[in-house]
């Protein structure tokens, strides 16, 4: 007869035996007749399994399907019940993976029902049941291994030259956490790192050992851990491996080797101190953690560790006022003075003086914990409670798994499941398990607390942010979702891929280090953009794209105004962020001491781009160092732009002075190119003739350049004088060919504009380059009045002085000649309805050709120059026409003109900068509607909407009043 040394109770008598009741019948059936006639009468043995069956669901089951387990228990103990279970395991057979699969489950639900017996009534102490549990996950391990290199070699895949136990394939295992510490919980997953050396001899012969060692290890995943009719074995996670984001599930150990000596980090530091190998080829597991020594125990006392595990703990707040430690749900793993608390006490130090002293260096807690107190770092009453109160949550976790085998470690909410729990720990009702259980868990937290009293804080006000480890904090993920982010499991994958080193720029410690203890104020700062998700997916691809990051990431902690700038690009500016995240040098130029009080102007822009092209020694590395320019500058006025240090019609002449500045530049450079093969046209002059916004000096972010080449030569001058000679003709409009090529095609730099010819004379029927003599003769008697209204916005930008004075003079001819009035009017309105019907507006924010818009504006001020009433120069912006306006019917109207084309021209702006396409307030990014609302000086989009509206129809009724 087996001694119980616990006696339990059940919740409900009756419910107790009539469970024994149907328990014995099924052992009649079976003919176990020794076990029955034990249960035949009132014993401790039989009152303690009716108790059991009351209290646990899960074991009753068991033991009605494995009765035998029972009668073994019965007969030869728990050691001999627990070495038959492993005799029939060891000795299954491997033939049919089916019945493999049959047989590890079958062996999973014996061991279950024996530990759980064991356990329950005293007969293994904790650290016995752990121990078995942790055995019997190898034995599965290792046999399903063997069937899977059996079956390989039956299929030809590799040749059978190991031996019965594995030595030799160069495929093992890894057992990780409790599983490699030999303290298996109750229901737990296993955590196991698949690794392979590429050197041994039969992953020598294979074609592809990667594939063919990712499909082993799916097999075995699959072996383990798909539900059957028969259970399953053990839920299997790899995601200890290194960064299993974007590693395959079995590793080479070359492979993870390199990883861990270059971007391995403090919690993996920490998880490999349980590392042992239990399956597949020991020995090369064996000599992979010789060889990953260094990489965990480091020669020096490393102090540093300590912030890093002290993150990795679960309740990051726990000591400042998080997690109250209670009964109802708390959890007994994850919470304050839970069982983590007491695993991270001892690894801490293992990690800080495990270099120094070997003595440090066991896998098992407890006896580290001894250890410890051998050495005198801590004192053995500190020992001695930890040791106790581990002890007690292991039991109270396996209790609570035992219930219905589910890896839970949270206590029941209610009080029926809290008594369940009590009497299942021996105790006779929830008072006297509470008291017993708050005495460990306040115990365990002091300790806790004291260890990390100095400990640096990287925590936050919402709670729990930790995103080392493998697995999804709950507090992490509840205060994620409470600061607004919508996918929180999304944002800890991201944010954990940066502690991986997946990026460039945070390969290195300290750069992680420095992003690490920036997340709080970037999470904080991706909250208040309003779209969270959004704005961490941006800043991630900017992260992706950094070459270097720890002088960045040190900036952003030290200067919040850097780091709320970059949010805001990220957040408002959808164009913004595609540069930067492509060029992320360019966020250099935000350094510059006055970036936001200087303007920048067209001398000191070319003053830099001459600068910047005198390096390159190539055409080509000319090209690019002007498309770098050109990307940088656009940004930085941009920038200027969004934050509202640059008005709208600063912004408008600072992207054409950039504009000008780089076509002169590029022609210049493209004579140089073409003239090398084909000379030059002798005494010939160019003008480059800018029209549109480009002309009125108002472009825009995302602006094309409307341009026309004209030239000019001796009328002897038949052909250029090169190598390669060309008739003047074809040489200018092949030299403008070029000069489109230089700004227009894409190179790994990109494009610096569209260049836009369809304004000159003829349009696309009349020739890329035009004589100047044939563009007066056109513009002065072919020229339809909308080519003339074009001419009110152009200028020479760029080319010979001479010719450029010329040039700006017949404009200034033609615009200047008189007209007659009603024609005038008629024509301009007849183009108004044309464009109104070829291009409508797609809605009220069609800022451009919504009635009452800027083209209703732009044609209001050609109106009022070809009409005589404003003598503007060439070149003049809309603001510029409508203030020279002296007659004093029209004061009015100028006016409310002026108020329209400031408003107008600030929203226009700033959603060009943040945007390539349309705004819809329904869909821009939050940031840009918040900024667009604090230009208007409005308190939400109803108001702006209705706004634009007013300023529409003022501006159409004043069109229409005009042109009448």
């Amino acid at each position: 007869m087996l001694d119980f040394s616990i006696t339990l109770r059940p919740i409900d008598e009756d419910e107790a035996q009539s469970r024994l009741s149907e328990f014995r019948e099924r052992v009649d059936s079976q003919d176990l007749t020794q076990l029955s006639s034990q249960l035949s009468e009132p014993t401790d043995f039989s009152n303690n399994l009716a108790a059991i069956f009351s209290l646990s669901p899960y074991l009753f089951d068991c033991a009605c399907r494995h009765p035998h387990v029972i009668h073994e228990v019965a007969t030869l103990g728990f050691d001999g019940a627990f070495e038959a279970v492993s005799q029939r395991l060891r000795s299954q057979p491997l033939e049919a993976e089916n019945e493999v699969a049959a047989g590890l489950r079958r062996a999973k639900a014996e061991v279950a029902l024996l530990c759980g017996l064991a356990d329950l009534t005293g007969g293994w102490p904790t650290l016995k049941v752990t121990a078995a549990l942790s055995e019997f996950a190898a034995d599965a391990c290792q046999t399903s291994l063997r069937f899977l290199f059996t079956d390989a070699a039956r299929n030809g895949q590799i040749k059978a030259s190991w031996d019965h136990d594995l030595n030799g394939c160069g495929y093992f295992l890894l057992a990780m956490g409790k599983l490699g510490a030999n303290e298996l919980n109750y229901s737990s997953d296993i955590d196991l790192i698949a690794l392979f050396d590429l050197s041994a001899p039969i992953v020598r012969e294979l074609d592809d050992p990667g594939t063919f060692f990712m499909r082993l290890t799916k097999r075995l995943v699959k072996l383990l851990q798909e539900r059957t009719a028969d259970g399953y074995v053990f839920r299997t996670d790899l995601r200890l491996r290194p960064d299993p984001g974007s590693t395959p599930l079995a590793v080479s150990t070359d492979g993870a080797l390199t990883y861990y000596e270059s971007r391995g980090q403090n919690w993996e530091r920490a998880a490999m101190i349980k590392a042992r190998p239990i399956a597949g080829d020991c020995a090369a597991g064996a000599q992979f953690l010789f060889e990953l020594s260094p990489f965990i125990w480091r020669k020096y006392l490393d102090y540093a560790a300590i912030d890093d595990v002290h993150s990795i703990k679960r309740q990051i707040h726990a000591h400042k006022g998080h997690g109250e430690v209670r009964l109802a749900g708390h959890n007994v793993k994850l919470g304050r003075g839970g069982i983590r608390e007491i695993e991270f006490f001892v690894q801490t130090q293992q990690l800080i003086a495990g270099g120094r002293i070997e003595a440090l260096r066991g896998r098992s807690t407890l006896e580290t914990l001894a250890t410890l107190a051998e050495l005198d770092w801590i004192t053995s009453e500190t020992a001695q409670e930890l040791t106790e109160s581990y002890l007690f949550l292991r039991d109270v976790e396996h209790r609570l798994q035992m219930v219905r085998d589910e890896q839970v470690h949270s206590l029941p909410s209610n009080d029926d499941g809290l008594l369940r729990i009590a009497r299942m720990c021996g105790m006779p009702d929830v008072e006297a398990f509470s008291e017993r259980l708050l005495t460990h868990l306040r115990r365990v937290e002091l300790r806790y607390s004291e260890l990390f009293e100095d400990a640096r804080e990287l925590a936050h006000d919402a709670g729990n942010l930790v995103f080392t480890g493998d697995v999804d904090d709950p507090g992490t993920l509840e205060n994620l979702y409470d600061m607004g982010f919508e996918r929180p499991s999304v944002t800890i994958s991201i944010i954990r891929g940066w502690h991986y080193g997946r990026y460039k720029a945070i390969q290195t410690a300290a750069a992680r280090e420095r992003l690490t203890e920036l997340t709080p104020a970037l999470l904080d700062a991706f909250r208040a953009s309003g779209k969270p998700d959004e704005t961490l997916a941006a800043f991630d691809r900017f992260a992706a794209g950094l070459p270097a990051g720890v002088q960045l990431f040190a900036l952003m902690r030290s200067n919040p105004k850097i780091l709320e700038l970059l949010v805001l690009v990220l957040s408002a500016a959808p164009r913004l962020s595609t540069i930067i995240t492509r060029k992320p040098h360019i966020f250099d130029g935000l350094l510059e001491p006055g970036f936001f009080t200087q303007v920048p102007d067209a001398d000191w822009l070319r003053e830099r781009l001459l600068s910047s092209l005198s390096f390159s020694t190539t055409y080509e590395e000319k090209l690019n160092r002007a498309r770098i320019f050109a990307a940088e500058q656009k940004f930085l006025i941009g920038v200027r732009v969004l934050t509202g240090s640059m008005a709208g019609r600063e912004a408008g002449r600072a992207f054409t002075a950039l504009a000008d500045v780089l076509c002169q530049a590029l022609l210049d450079v493209v004579v140089e190119e073409f003239s090398n093969i084909h000379g030059h046209v002798p005494q010939a002059q160019i003008a480059l003739l800018g029209m549109g916004r480009l002309g009125s000096r108002e472009l825009t972010a995302g602006s094309d350049l409307d341009i026309i080449l004209l030239y000019d030569h001796p009328e002897d001058a038949s052909q250029s004088d090169g190598q390669k000679p060309l008739a003047t003709s074809q040489y200018f409009m092949r030299l403008t060919q070029r000069l489109i090529a230089a700004m227009s095609a894409p190179t790994e730099e990109g494009t610096i504009y569209e260049l836009d010819f369809r304004l000159r004379p003829s349009g696309n029927a009349g020739p890329l380059a035009t004589h100047i003599a044939a563009f007066e003769s056109y513009q002065t008697s072919q020229a339809w009045t909308w080519e003339h209204m074009a001419l009110t916005r152009a200028r020479a930008i760029g080319g010979h002085i001479e010719l450029c004075e010329r040039v700006n003079g017949i404009i200034c001819e033609i615009v200047q000649k008189p007209r007659i009035e009603g024609a005038l009017k008629t024509d301009i309105r007849d183009m108004r309805k044309r464009i109104e019907r070829d291009k409508p507006p797609q809605s009220r924010w069609d800022l451009k050709l919504a009635p009452g818009g800027l083209i209703d504006l732009e044609f209001i001020a050609q109106w009022l120059m070809l009409s005589g009433r404003v003598a503007g120069e060439p070149g003049a912006d809309v603001e510029e026409i409508i203030n020279e306006i002296t007659d004093s019917t029209l004061q009015n109207d100028k006016m409310k003109l002026l108020s329209f084309v400031r408003t107008l021209g600030e929203i226009t702006q700033l959603i060009r900068v943040c945007l390539d396409e349309g705004f819809d307030p329904a869909t821009a990014p939050p940031g840009l509607v918040e900024r667009l609302l604090a230009r208007l000086d409005l308190p939400d989009v109803k108001s702006a909407e209705a706004e634009l509206m007013d300023l529409q129809s003022e501006g159409r009724a004043v069109f229409e009043r005009l042109l009448s």
